[in-house]
């Protein structure tokens, strides 16, 4: 090359190489994680659908999540309370902090050991500190505030099991409050000891027994009761007159016992500075949101999808200790060879978040259901939660995906006796003797029902007990139990029992077979013909079998139609229930029952229609107004994991079976690291309609993909073509 042209290229190459080093670095996934998503409250009438009443301060309940930091699935949640007796004790909208707690989940419960930094004087029922937003940050593993009141910039990060507090003064002499007697739960009883000159230790009793055992980096001096209004709070007095400077505490907690808190921290924490503790933090967040890789995409969407799959693994929580041990349902302690767990929110996350769990993280979903099971044998029933009898949706579905870390014949006998076994002990199937003679939970009729009228929730029970069924069958056909299959395959169509035709909806019925009058489709209940829904958000709940749903009408263009009518009928803002809002028409995204319905439209070869809903729920519902608001309750994880799910184009439309309906990702690249395997989605195109889906070398008939398929084809294709003319929803 000539001289003259030699310095032109160099030229180029070192304006070249600095534009590369300008530019920014692409962000990990950890980096894209905000774990404020969620802590805000929809308060606008245009995301509610409806004016709340001052009572309720002018707010529905928002995502109830916690901003604090965990490891994946931990014992310990170390966050911040705003408020205790809310649901996870932090409201973004308040401005003081009452104290720092360390375990979590968002459901009104926990929020345990609360600690709070001091210093100056104080009374019992005044130590609360003032904090502003702009001296807030929060990562995964971490989470730091300034503490304007006493000038402390408050520090925090996690182990499994233990929490590591790091203030740090600027003047004054750190003490320590440990407010012992308040928790979101009722606390029956509570102690703190010193336990050396630079330790103390104690338990509060609420629902469970906690443990706890603390070290400090100062020595202590003594422990002060102050005397409040309502009762006593200790004071932990350090010794010495330095003033600034750092306090650092470190502390384990067990539900089994002090020594093994104490165990927890020795192992877990004890030599570790702060640092290391934050850094190990991130790497194990980060090692398990990159199993999940997204290409393209808005920098938004990444943010909300990182965000939403952070939040779908905090909860179920570890409860077992370091040396293996735990307390069983009767209370023993006991040592077995697996880890132990809290039981998942199934009522909830059953619908999805579960399924992501065992994609993901298949040794913990095995433990999470032994864990079940060694409840269930302690009882005599599979334990569920809050409603339905879902525990057969998880094992079923956990089963068929391939997940084999745990007794799969115990849990199905189990799963029979919650199904077949009626009793005061069968807390799972509440009326099960009536559903079993009528083939539904029959609804009482009342003159006047409101919103909160208590009774049997009949329509939402038939439908729920027909698909757990359902799940049960398909478990009891894999381990060739062919008599329950085929009685609860039978018993899984009793969720036409509750089909009015006149009305093309499900309506409660009475034991002697009526109808309940009156019947008013749009208005929500608590309890009583539906559990927390309408008709309109309860009608179509059959995923096992959506075929035969359609064939209760006319014909398919009239569930066509009656499915339009579900998001084009307006929601009547007289009709006020406080966790059901934020609607498309009737269907409700503010809270669980109807998620699965905007996959409907397959069924009657308008797959663009659902697709048009999805990318509007996605755009619409997930960081409302100022980017971290959610419409409604994440319900540990359920709310955030219908985006995830939607957002890499696969949905567990029925997750007690081992397939995914097939939809657009917002992303034009997923790849997915998962037990099996590794798994590329790619989409083509960026419009509506699916065009073509490929998975491997084969063609897809239809929009579904077995877990099998989706890990031998290990890559699948989706053509997405845009629509001329799209329909106004």
């Amino acid at each position: 090359m000539k001289p003259a042209k030699i310095f032109p290229a160099l030229l180029a190459l070192i304006l070249v190489s600095a534009g590369a080093a300008t530019l920014p670095a692409e962000k990990t996934p950890v980096e894209y994680v905000n774990p404020f998503l969620g802590s805000t409250s929809p308060s606008r009438f245009a995301d509610i659908g409806f004016h709340p009443p001052k009572s309720w301060g002018g707010k529905v309940w928002g995502g109830l999540t916690f901003p604090g930091a965990s490891l994946p699935n931990a014992m310990v949640q170390l966050s911040p309370v705003t408020k205790f007796k809310s649901g996870s004790g932090y409201e973004y909208e308040d401005d003081t902090i009452l104290a720092f707690t360390h375990t979590n989940k968002g459901h009104w419960n926990l929020c345990n050991i609360p600690i709070m930094p001091v210093t100056g004087r104080i009374s019992a029922d005044d130590f609360s500190s003032r904090f502003n937003h702009k001296n807030e940050s929060a990562s995964p593993g971490y989470y730091q505030v300034f503490l304007e009141r006493y000038k402390i910039n408050a520090e925090f990060a996690t182990t499994l099991r233990c929490g590591f507090h790091r203030y740090t003064l600027k003047s004054g002499r750190p003490r320590l409050v440990v407010n012992l007697a308040v928790s979101n739960e009722n606390v029956r009883d509570w102690q703190i000891t010193e336990a050396g000159e630079n330790a103390f230790q104690g338990y509060q009793q609420g629902r469970d027994k906690i443990y706890f055992y603390a070290t400090a980096s100062r020595k202590i001096k003594n422990i002060e009761m102050l005397k409040g209004r309502d009762h006593r709070v200790p004071v932990i007095n350090f010794a010495g007159a330095t003033e600034g400077g750092i306090l650092e505490i470190k502390i384990g907690i067990s539900f089994v016992s002090l020594e093994n808190a104490r165990q927890n921290l020795e192992t877990e924490i004890a030599g570790k500075d702060f640092e290391t503790v934050r850094a190990e933090a991130s790497v194990c967040w980060e090692k398990l949101l990159s199993k999940i890789k997204v290409t393209g995409g808005a920098e938004k969407q990444k943010g909300m999808f990182y965000s939403c799959l952070y939040r779908a693994f905090l909860w179920p929580a570890l409860r077992g200790d370091v040396n293996g041990e735990f307390k069983n349902e009767r209370g023993r302690v006991v040592r077995k060879n697996f880890s132990y767990y809290t039981t998942p929110s199934l009522w909830d996350d059953y619908r999805n978040k579960l399924v992501l769990l065992g994609m993901l993280a298949p040794e913990v979903t095995g433990d999470v259901i032994q864990s079940m099971i060694d409840r269930g044998e302690s009882t005599g029933y599979m334990p569920t939660f809050f409603h339905g009898d879902h525990a057969a949706v998880f094992v079923a579905g956990s089963y068929l995906r391939g997940i084999r870390g745990f007794d799969a014949d115990s849990a199905c006998k189990l799963l029979v006796k919650n199904a077949t076994e009626p009793g005061a002990k069968n807390r799972a199937r509440p009326y099960l003797s009536e559903y079993m003679e009528l083939g539904y939970v029959p609804t009482p009729m009342e003159k006047y029902p409101d919103v909160g009228t208590k009774s049997t929730a009949g329509v939402t029970k038939t439908l729920e007990y027909a698909y757990d069924d359902y799940a049960l069958a398909l478990l009891a056909r894999e381990l060739k139990d062919e008599k329950t299959h085929e009685a609860m395959m039978k018993r899984s169509r009793n969720y036409a029992n509750v089909f009015d035709a006149s009305t093309g909806l499900m309506r409660g019925r009475q034991e002697n077979g009526e109808w309940v009058a009156p019947f008013d489709p749009q208005h929500p209940y608590y309890e009583y013909m539906y559990r927390e829904a309408n008709a309109w958000q309860s009608s179509f709940f059959a995923p096992h079998d959506t075929n035969g749903l359609i064939k209760l009408y006319p014909d398919a263009r009239a569930f066509e139609r009656q499915l339009d009518k579900l998001f084009l009928t307006p929601w009547n803002p007289r009709h006020i229930a406080r966790n059901i809002n934020s609607f498309i028409g009737q269907y409700c995204h503010g809270n669980q029952p109807d998620h699965g319905f905007p996959y409907l439209y397959y069924w009657v070869g308008r797959q663009e229609k659902s697709q048009i809903l999805l990318n509007l729920i996605m755009d619409r519902f997930y960081g409302m107004s100022d980017g971290i608001t959610l419409c409604g309750m994440d319900d540990a994880g359920e709310m955030t994991s219908w985006y995830v799910f939607n957002a890499i184009g696969l949905y567990p439309y029925s997750p007690a079976d081992g397939d995914y309906i097939i939809t657009v990702p917002l992303f034009d690249k997923i790849t997915m690291e998962l037990d099996g395997g590794a798994v590329t989605i790619v989409r083509e195109g960026s419009g509506q309609k699916i065009a073509e889906i490929t998975c491997g070398e084969k063609k897809l008939p239809g929009y579904f993909v077995s877990h099998g398929d989706l890990l031998k084809g290990q890559r699948l294709i989706i053509k997405a073509l845009r629509i001329q003319n799209p329909p106004s929803r």
